[in-house]
Order: C-alpha cells, then structure tokens, then sequence
C-alpha cells in the first residue's frame, strides 16, 4: 500500500458518491461531516460499514465521501459501491470476497417514468362506475 489515496465512484439510483480511501483509522467521513451526524438511521450506517467488514479493513482505512443526489438510503447505497471499487484498487486480491457479497455490482433498479394518462408511474385515476 504504497499509494497515499484509493479512488472509487459508487452509483445507486439518483446518487452518485466520489470515495477516497487514505490510509488511517478508520473514520468516515461524509461530505466533511461524521457518518454520524450524516446518517441518521443505523441501518444505513452498517450499509456503509459493509465492505471494509467483508474485508476486515475496517481500522486500516479512513473514508473521505462526497455525494449528491438522491435521498439517505441511495446515497448509502452509493458509497457502499465506491468503497468496494475503491478497495479493489487498494488490494485486487480483495476481489472474489466483495464479488461473492454482491458490493460491486451497480444496483440498476431505477425510478420508473410517469406515463400519461396515469397520475404516476402506475398509479390510475380513480375508477367511478358512474
């Protein structure tokens, strides 16, 4: 680990997260504000947590984000993304673990369109016999 920074850009929905990996002690931090303040569920938290977990690089690494877009649970989702792509330039020997969990594989479920003639994406106009 001779490089000072890993790089890796998570994506999941509407957000999309630039995430460095600096060597350290393990603090996250979230459009410079702690992962705490950022994040206000702990289920969104142990989301984040999940690749340096799997890896059991969770002391070795401080976490820089920035991300936009979205809402809490995709940006999480996001920086999960970026953190697992970001740990594979940091070690490619870390591969099958984050393949086999799933963490590097782009969510593609997206926001389906409104169609016309519908109030939403599915959702019709209520129906009146008369």
């Amino acid at each position: 680990m001779a490089a000072a920074k890993f790089y890796g850009t998570g994506r999941r929905k509407k957000s999309i997260a630039r995430v460095y990996l600096v060597p350290g002690t393990g603090k996250v931090t979230i459009n410079k504000r702690d992962m705490d303040d950022y994040l206000g569920l702990e289920t969104l938290k142990v989301i984040v947590r999940q690749p340096l977990v799997a890896t059991d690089t969770e002391g070795k690494f401080d976490v820089l984000v920035n991300v936009k877009g979205g809402g809490y649970t995709g940006q999480a989702g996001a920086i999960r993304h970026g953190i697992a792509r970001a740990l594979l330039q940091a070690d490619p020997d870390y591969r099958p673990i984050l393949k086999k969990a799933g963490y590097l594989t782009r969510d593609p479920r997206m926001k389906e369109r409104k169609k016309y003639g519908l109030k939403a994406a599915r959702r019709a106009p209520q129906f009146s016999k008369r």
